[in-house]
């Protein structure tokens, strides 16, 4: 039986057992089932521990691996541009979708329940806060919002060395990321335990009114993708790359079918790069982009981030202000260059999120409950992943022939 189908299983199992404990006769039931929630949080520990290695280890290998930027030239500047805006517009939508939907209609885990340890930060102090005093010591106290931003820096001071002396290091740094990735497969089979565990927990504490707020999870999640595929990649692919959006649909289908299929990215890198070619794509853009955007680009794990941070947020009872808005969506799109191009990826790096707007005590909780319907979102956002670095070689290669051109036309002629 697959991963997923268990973690389903686990979900039904923990769902029943927790229903179940409601009745006034299952009380013995209900006291067992928090008696035994630790085991569940305990999982999650271990899931916990393997984000700081595979933070830094996925994300410097991804900016590192792109070369020198001086060197990439127009491809180069034209990929970055787009990775950083599409990801960013994505994590706003993820944001706005999710303020607008109904969460907090439903009897939620307890208004109050996450209390403020002081003063609301300033927006200022919140933009100060993400850049890093110690990177060392935000990655000892969990603080990966900063820990991401030194290792941006870091990565691409690596992108100016030599290629002899880069190259170790961007080794060194992609066994790092290869070891966190093994770590997650072993932890992950476990989840399926975990999961029964946690929901039958937390249904016996709060009620199945907690199964209608993962329903408004799974539309918020699903709505917010469909309006950043509408509202970004179709202007930019009919007005940026010049190209139809049924001939790039028919184009396209085998690969993004193969990521939704597969949730991941990587595996239909291969599919991805025939389908470029279709689409007229040089060979010489897709063979950058989509290896880069396999890697790092990943808006549809932006959007996912930013709705579960909101989500999650407001059934536990956390007020959401600007100060808490900017660091979502700052670290939403932050989070979605880490992780790597594989199956539950994402769903690791969402701690990341939920620790920057102050769900520390609660994100164990709350992953556990998102963990249980992860994998068709998963493959969802896999697929708008595929879909968006599609969109973006086009749009590369169209500015890039666009820029050629009239770098051609504006030469000055030779002398004769």
């Amino acid at each position: 039986m697959k991963l997923q189908t268990r973690i389903f299983a686990g979900l039904l199992v923990g769902a029943t057992a927790g229903t179940i404990s409601k009745a006034a006769v299952a009380t013995p039931l209900r006291d067992g089932l928090i008696a035994i929630e630790p085991i569940g949080t305990a999982f999650i520990r271990l899931i916990t521990m393997v984000v700081v290695p595979l933070v830094i280890g996925s994300l410097f290998t991804g900016i590192a691996s792109l070369g020198d930027p001086r060197r990439l030239g127009r491809i180069g500047g034209r990929t970055l541009a787009y990775f950083l805006g599409t990801t960013f517009a994505a994590a706003v939508i993820g944001l706005c979708v999710a303020r607008a939907m109904p969460f907090g209609l439903v009897p939620t885990l307890g208004a109050g329940k996450v209390t403020s340890t002081g003063a609301i930060p300033t927006l200022a102090e919140s933009l100060l806060a993400i850049i890093p005093q110690n990177p060392f010591a935000a990655a000892v106290q969990g603080d990966l919002l900063p820990l991401i931003v030194a290792v941006c820096i870091f990565a691409a001071a690596a992108t100016t060395l030599p290629d002899d002396k880069r190259r170790p290091v961007v080794d060194a740094f992609a066994r790092l990321n290869d070891l966190s990735m093994i770590v997650i497969g072993w932890f992950m089979q476990l989840a399926p335990y975990a999961v029964a565990v946690l929901i039958a927990a937390t249904i016996a504490k709060s009620g199945a009114g907690m199964l209608a707020n993962l329903a408004l999870f799974v539309v918020a999640v699903i709505a917010a993708l469909a309006v950043h595929v509408a509202l970004v990649f179709t202007p930019m692919l009919r007005l940026g790359a010049g190209l139809g959006v049924a001939s790039f649909a028919r184009g396209i289908a085998d690969a993004v079918m193969l990521a939704f299929a597969t949730a991941s990215s990587s595996v239909a890198l291969p599919v991805s790069m025939a389908s470029a070619n279709r689409l007229g794509v040089a060979n010489d853009v897709a063979a950058f982009v989509l290896p880069a955007g396999a890697t790092i680009n990943k808006n549809g794990s932006a959007v996912y981030k930013a709705v579960t941070a909101v989500f999650l947020a407001t059934i536990y009872g956390l007020p959401l202000g600007p100060p808490q808005w900017i660091a979502i969506v700052a670290a939403s799109t932050a989070a979605a260059f880490a992780g790597a191009g594989v199956p539950g990826s994402s769903l690791v790096t969402t701690l990341i999120v939920l620790n920057a707007v102050g769900l520390q005590a609660q994100a164990a909780a709350g992953i556990a409950l998102v963990a249980a319907i992860d994998r068709p979102l998963d493959m969802c956002r896999t697929a708008v992943n595929t879909i968006g670095n599609l969109v973006g070689a086009a749009w590369v290669a169209r500015g890039t022939v666009a820029a050629g051109a009239e770098s051609t036309s504006t030469a000055p002629e030779p002398a004769t």
